[in-house]
């Protein structure tokens, strides 16, 4: 299904039709030698096209000296900064693959990272040290731990690296011997029982998928984005890396994505992704500063306003044709009070447009998108230029095409699994198509939470965790699917439990008083405590509920096989769920 054109005059991209993303840089930052390409807030710092071009020879000479070459393996644990764009870029120019490390990893999930890629350097901040410390005596690839901050003894500064570049290195013909196929980054994606799989994402598949966004969005030249999100997640690393070198984007880097809405009226971005969360946090400050309004005449205005937006943007989306005094009135009121909002909020009723896509780490974030000029609210829209998508009998959803991944590094297996047949990927999710071939996902088949700031979870990762922290635990179930944070719903040990009443004096009580019992909920805490030490912040239980009951085997909870009926839990227990997230 192909886009329709829009009205602007389309701008012609030439790094598009270049074969790698080192020629699509080159080609770019030889177009733009003079625009900015990496800042960050106020103009702390500043870098041109060209001054950037000249960070990443440099860098790559000296990568190359420490032994970095096609084929080899480096690992970011970096924030939003512009270190972290000269680095890969360096790396990508050698042909060499580097991957990006969530910042709140634990030092256990590191290290089956870095057993899983290989990697002999590691770069990184001073504030990360104490954790690539252990990494780095438990992996023995490890050979250079890089400090792009404040240095400390046995690790190396970028200018060290930069020092190291031996005389003679031909930087040209090390990016000239880059092959599409090449790996151009491993995006580590969590499993549904298993740890995380290296999603090989290749040069042509992130062509591939900036050559269906081009036909989508037609970004004009010399457009604006924000850099916020973990760089360790498909959506962050194509937005504001890969898709800024084909199009010559300005990025700024925001270090805290706390702070990006703050952001957004300096940097005015010409377009902005974001999770559900981010816009959920614009939806309730635009609400809240309605509320705080002390005028109430005005309060009274704006809310009015708002609805008449709402009003306008449902008739839309339903088919309807919008009444011309109805028009007209919005045209009005978006003349007196939402134009003097839009610079930071972005959402339908104020006249911003907001497109859902869908996309996964094995298709490089494409697959479905929105169309600027025909959003459906509530789908994630038609296949994208180039992309083949179909469902399954079952519902799956099938994806095919030049944005999918090579494979999942070191797993042919588990490779081979994830594609049918006719060389379509089997991506796990349940959709429909509309009437109008607007795809809409209903469900998932891999039992994944993905909350609301959009991070993959493996549920099962985090359950046995917390079951092997505490014996007191006997279930557990880790909820937080499109929610802030982690929650669990835990049972107690029955054959654990008689022993612990007995050492606090509660001999004999059952397990529907124990489950009360302040000595036990403290218990329990201290298990939750440990499990979460060896989770990555984002995993971690922040409020759990011990329920007065047990959970037997074919039962409402549990398969005859011990495994947990995941959606009859959460429908049994919503009350109980609920009130986690009450406060």
């Amino acid at each position: 299904m192909e886009a329709t054109t829009t009205e602007r005059e389309r701008v012609v991209y030439k790094a598009l039709q270049e074969p790698t993303l080192c020629a699509a840089f080159q080609v770019t930052a030889a177009e733009h030698p003079d625009r900015v390409a990496l800042r960050t807030k106020g103009d702390e710092f500043s870098m041109t096209w060209a001054e950037y071009r000249d960070k990443i020879t440099a860098l790559a000479g000296g990568l190359a000296g420490l032994g970095l070459g096609r084929g080899d393996t480096i690992a970011l644990l970096l924030t939003n900064r512009p270190e972290f764009h000269w680095v890969d870029a360096a790396a990508m120019h050698l042909g060499a693959t580097p991957f990006s490390v969530y910042n709140t990893y634990s030092a256990e999930q590191i290290e089956f990272l870095v057993s899983d890629a290989q990697n002999a350097i590691i770069v990184t901040e001073a504030q990360y040290l104490d954790t690539i410390a252990k990494v780095r005596e438990a992996c023995s690839s490890v050979e250079h731990v890089v400090v792009v901050d404040e240095p400390r003894e046995g690790t190396l500064s970028l200018d060290d690296v930069e020092g190291r570049a031996e005389e003679g290195f031909d930087f040209e013909a090390a990016w000239k011997a880059v092959q599409p196929d090449d790996v151009l980054t491993l995006i580590y994606t969590s499993g549904t029982t298993g740890p995380p799989k290296g999603v090989q994402i290749t040069h042509e598949n992130e062509l591939s998928a900036g050559r269906s966004f081009d036909q989508i969005i037609q970004f004009p030249d010399g457009a604006r984005a924000v850099s916020y999100l973990p760089m360790a997640h498909i959506a962050e690393r194509s937005c504001t890396h890969y898709l800024p070198i084909m199009f010559g984007f300005t990025v700024t880097c925001c270090p805290d994505a706390r702070q990006v809405i703050s952001y957004l009226p300096e940097v005015k971005p010409s377009w902005f992704f974001a999770v559900p969360r981010i816009f959920e946090k614009l939806k309730a400050a635009m609400e809240a500063g309605m509320e705080a309004e002390q005028d109430e005449e005005r309060k009274k205005f704006a809310k009015h306003a708002l609805e008449v937006g709402l009003k306008k943007v449902r008739l839309e989306q339903s088919g309807e044709e919008v009444p011309d005094d109805l028009r007209e009135e919005f045209e009005k009121l978006d003349e007196q009070v939402f134009s003097k909002i839009r610079a930071g909020l972005f959402f339908h009723a104020i006249g911003l447009p907001l497109a859902e896509l869908w996309g996964m780490s094995e298709t490089c974030g494409a697959g479905t998108c929105n169309r600027p000029e025909h959003i459906k609210i509530g789908t994630v829209g038609p296949p994208a230029p180039g992309i083949e998508v179909k469902l399954a009998d079952d519902g799956e959803v099938l994806v095919r095409g030049g944005v999918v991944m090579k494979g999942y590094r070191n797993q042919p297996e588990k490779t081979k699994e994830t594609f049918d047949e006719d060389g379509f990927l089997l991506t796990g999710d349940i959709g429909e198509f509309d009437e109008d071939g607007f795809l809409k996902i209903v469900d998932r088949k891999k039992e994944l939470i993905i909350n609301a700031a959009g991070k993959n979870m493996s549920p099962a990762n985090i359950e046995a965790k917390l079951k092997t922290a505490s014996p007191l635990i006997g279930q557990a179930i880790a909820i937080g699917d499109a929610r802030p944070y982690n929650v669990a719903l835990v049972t107690l040990d029955p054959d654990s439990v008689p022993g612990f009443a007995r050492e606090h004096g509660l001999e004999g009580e059952p397990i529907e008083k124990l489950a009360g019992e302040e000595a036990v909920i403290a218990a329990v805490q201290e298990g939750v405590n440990r499990a979460n030490e060896q989770l990555a912040r984002v995993e971690q239980i922040k409020k759990f509920k011990i329920l007065p009951t047990d959970w037997e085997p074919g039962g409402d909870e549990l398969t005859p096989t011990m495994k947990l009926k995941r959606k009859p839990i959460v429908g049994k227990y919503q009350d109980e769920i609920e009130a986690l997230y009450a406060k």
